[in-house]
C-alpha cells in the first residue's frame, strides 16, 4: 500500500500496542482481559479497522480488509505465544520440584494434602468466566459507611427497603455497619474511573438471617456494565453466557419483573433447574427443588438508576448500564448438591474431604 490513510495508521498502531500488552500480561487472567478488550465481540481492533473502512477511499478497501485479517493473526498468534509461555512456566516450576527419597513413606489410604474449599472454587470459577468477557475483579472494605452501603444506591434512611437487610450495625458509631452486600464496591469502583465501566465484585457480605438455606456472614458477587448504549439485552446475553459456562450448555435463564431501589427497571434472574434440567419432574415427580416449575431463582438485576449515576457523578444522558447479583455460597450449593449451607461452614472434614478431585493441589 504506497500511502497510509490516517485511520489506518491509527489502527495498525493500535494492533502494535495490543501486541505489546500481550506480551506483557503477568498473568493468565490479566492475558485474557488484554485478549478480549482488543478481539472480544466490542473490541478496539474491530471498531478501529471498521473506522478505517469508513473513512478510506473504494480502492483502499481491500487492502484494509487484508491489514485488518493480518492484524488479528498477529494478536492471535501473540496470545497463544504468552499462553504457551504460562504453560511452560508452570511445567518449569512443576520439574523444578525436588523429591526428598530419604522421608519416610506414607501410609496407605492417608490423606496428606489440603485442597480448595468449594466456595473457593465456585469464586475462583465465577471470576474465570467472566475475566473471559473482559470483566475485571474488584474489591473493598467489608465495614462500610452508611453512604456506600445505602444512601448513593438510592437508599436514603427513611426507605422501606432498608427493612429487608436485616443490617449489622457496629456498635457505637452510627452510620458504620457490616456491608449487606458488594454493591459498595461499584460505588467505589465508578468513583473512582470514568465509564466505560465492566467489573464484578466478589466479596464475604453480613445479614441477619440463620436457616439451612441463609447464614449470617456468605459470599456474593455482583457485576457492573456501564458504557453507551447498554440494553437490557446486553444484561440478558451476559446472564445466559455465564449460566452455560458454569451449569453447562443445556442451562437457560429467565428474567421476571421486580424491584430493587438501585435499578430501574429490575429483574429477578431464574435459571433452569439444575437437578431435573428445566423439567419440572425428577423420576417421575415433580422436582422438589424447583417444585415442578423447571425454574430457580438465584439473584437480582436490571438497569442502573440514573439516581446512582448521579451519586458518582455519571452523565444518565449519556451513559447506561446494568447490574446484577447473586450468592457464591448458592451457587456451590447447586452446582455441587450440598443442601445445607451450614456444611459450607462447619469445617467438618468428612464433607471437605468430598472435593479433593475438584481442587486438589
Amino acid at each position: 500500500m504506497s500511502s497510509l490513510p490516517g485511520s489506518l495508521q491509527a489502527a495498525l498502531e493500535q494492533v502494535e500496542h495490543g501486541e505489546r500488552e500481550l506480551l506483557a500480561a503477568p498473568n493468565e487472567i490479566r492475558l485474557r482481559e488484554v485478549y478480549a478488550a482488543y478481539l472480544g465481540p466490542n473490541g478496539s481492533i474491530k471498531n478501529v479497522f471498521q473506522e478505517a473502512l469508513k473513512a478510506a477511499p473504494k480502492e483502499q478497501k481491500k487492502d484494509i480488509g487484508k491489514a485488518g485479517n493480518d492484524a488479528r493473526a498477529r494478536l492471535d498468534a501473540a496470545f497463544e505465544r504468552r499462553l504457551r509461555a504460562f504453560a511452560e512456566e508452570e511445567r518449569a516450576k512443576e520439574l523444578a520440584r525436588a523429591v526428598d527419597v530419604t522421608l519416610p513413606g506414607r501410609a496407605a489410604g492417608v490423606r496428606r494434602l489440603g485442597h480448595l474449599h468449594p466456595i473457593t472454587l465456585t469464586r475462583r470459577e465465577i471470576e474465570r468466566i467472566f475475566a473471559a468477557l473482559g470483566f475485571t475483579v474488584e474489591s473493598g472494605p467489608e465495614v462500610e459507611t452508611d453512604f456506600y452501603n445505602f444512601e448513593a444506591l438510592a437508599m436514603p434512611k427513611d426507605h422501606p427497603a432498608r427493612d429487608m437487610q436485616d443490617t449489622f450495625y457496629v456498635a457505637g458509631l452510627e452510620d458504620v455497619v457490616l456491608r449487606t452486600h458488594t454493591s459498595p464496591v461499584q460505588i467505589r469502583t465508578m468513583l473512582a474511573q470514568p465509564p466505560p465501566v465492566r467489573a464484578i465484585m466478589p466479596g464475604a457480605v453480613y445479614r441477619k438471617d440463620d436457616d439451612p438455606t441463609h447464614s449470617p456472614m456468605f459470599h456474593q458477587v455482583e457485576g457492573l456494565l456501564v458504557d453507551e448504549h447498554v440494553t437490557l439485552a446486553d444484561l440478558k446475553g451476559v446472564l445466559l453466557h455465564f449460566a452455560r459456562a458454569f451449569f453447562g450448555p443445556a442451562a437457560n435463564v429467565r428474567l421476571r419483573p421486580s424491584f430493587f431501589p438501585f435499578t430501574e427497571p429490575s429483574a429477578e434472574v431464574d435459571i433452569s433447574c439444575v437437578f431435573c434440567s428445566g423439567d419440572g419432574q425428577r423420576d417421575g415427580k415433580p422436582c422438589r427443588l424447583c417444585k415442578g416449575t423447571g425454574w430457580m431463582e438465584v439473584g437480582g438485576s436490571g438497569m442502573v438508576d440514573p439516581e446512582v449515576f448521579a451519586h458518582v457523578g455519571y452523565d444518565a444522558e449519556r451513559y447506561t448500564g446494568f447490574a446484577f447479583g447473586f450468592g457464591i455460597d448458592r451457587m456451590a450449593m447447586l452446582k455441587y448438591g450440598v443442601n445445607d449451607i451450614k456444611l459450607l461452614y462447619d469445617g467438618d472434614a468428612r464433607f471437605l474431604a468430598q472435593f479433593p478431585a475438584l481442587g486438589a493441589r
